[in-house]
């Protein structure tokens, strides 16, 4: 099964950049094209790596780690061009919407944020565990090596393309930037946060959606989603896919329980976002099992006929042996 879950996530990425590299040689675009060949260059070095412990060293667990990198490195690079060139076809916003869905639920995003800004401390401890979110990854796939569990390495990662695929089409079809892109903070309440995004990063995002995406560089790249939450959506997975590590378990659910409660406020996000980032989530898992086992399966029933076929008399085709 893990080769044939390494050649579908090969594919996704060769699919992905394929599309990217297309779209832009038929819309005229600003990209950092020498930074994007510096990753290029990093990923070709760390899936060479895999290829070596894989087919040489027979180490399945350090190449499915250097896999891992490679994989999320490339897939996190042509995903993210591909979400700025859909500025330029997405639909119409969709914040007012979400923001009053919030209202229904009886979350008031600036009441939320006149809270954080009474409690300095924990608001900045908040700010610090919204940034762990990718750092999480790279200890996850270090450990799930560590712990001989390489299909689940590619496992976590079919699921992060699979919730990243699900919010980016959403998104190209009902844009959403979040709740700072609809309200404004009084003074006195902006002046006491501390915020990972704030007011004016919403506005830029805004203004990308009306004027394009400008210069897109992998060194200057922003969040463009906010409903779903891919930030919430890549917390539920860490918990999920760490549950096997039990030095992790307790640890990441904790951590990234308090990433869905950082989401709103130091990433900007409604509290909806969240909410179907974590439906995002268990959905990814999902169609990941089901993905994992129909290959298990088709690989396990290739294995059986080429063992019956080996096995067959000389000069006895196996057709014979099937209709007798």
């Amino acid at each position: 099964m893990i080769p044939n879950l390494r050649r579908v996530l090969l594919s996704i990425v060769a699919v992905a950049v394929a599309g990217d590299c297309l779209w832009t040689s038929l819309q005229p675009f600003d990209i950092d094209v020498a930074a994007y060949a510096r990753l290029a260059v990093l990923c070709g070095v760390l899936w060479a790596g895999s290829l070596y412990y894989e087919r040489l060293r027979k180490d399945q667990n350090l190449s499915a780690m250097l896999f891992g990198a490679a994989f999320l490195i490339a897939f996190s690079a042509a995903f993210s061009l591909l979400n700025y060139l859909l500025l330029t076809v997405a639909g119409g916003r969709i914040d007012v919407q979400l923001a009053a869905m919030d209202r229904w639920l009886g979350f008031d995003w600036p009441q939320i944020m006149s809270l954080a800004a009474g409690h300095p401390f924990e608001n900045g401890l908040l700010r610090i565990i919204y940034g762990l979110v990718l750092p999480q990854m790279a200890v996850l796939i270090i450990c799930l090596g560590w712990r001989k569990k390489p299909q689940e390495i590619y496992r976590f990662c079919c699921a992060v393309v699979a919730g990243a695929a699900m919010t980016i089409a959403f998104w190209a079809m009902f844009p959403s930037f979040g709740a700072f892109s609809v309200y404004e903070l009084s003074p006195s309440v902006a002046s006491r946060l501390s915020l990972e995004l704030d007011s004016r990063y919403a506005h830029d995002l805004v203004h990308m959606l009306a004027s394009g995406p400008g210069r897109i560089s992998p060194h200057e790249l922003k969040g463009l989603i906010g409903f779903p939450s891919f930030h919430a959506a890549l917390a539920g997975l860490l918990i999920w896919y760490a549950w096997s590590v039990p030095v992790l378990r307790w640890p990441l659910i904790v951590l990234n329980s308090l990433v869905f409660v950082s989401t709103p406020i130091q990433g900007g996000h409604h509290v909806v976002d969240v909410v179907a980032g974590i439906a995002v989530a268990a959905i990814a898992i999902a169609a990941t099992g089901y993905l994992s086992n129909w290959l298990e399966r088709r690989s396990a029933s290739a294995a059986q006929h080429s063992r019956a076929g080996a096995a067959l008399p000389a000069g006895v085709p196996s057709q014979a042996f099937a209709d007798s």
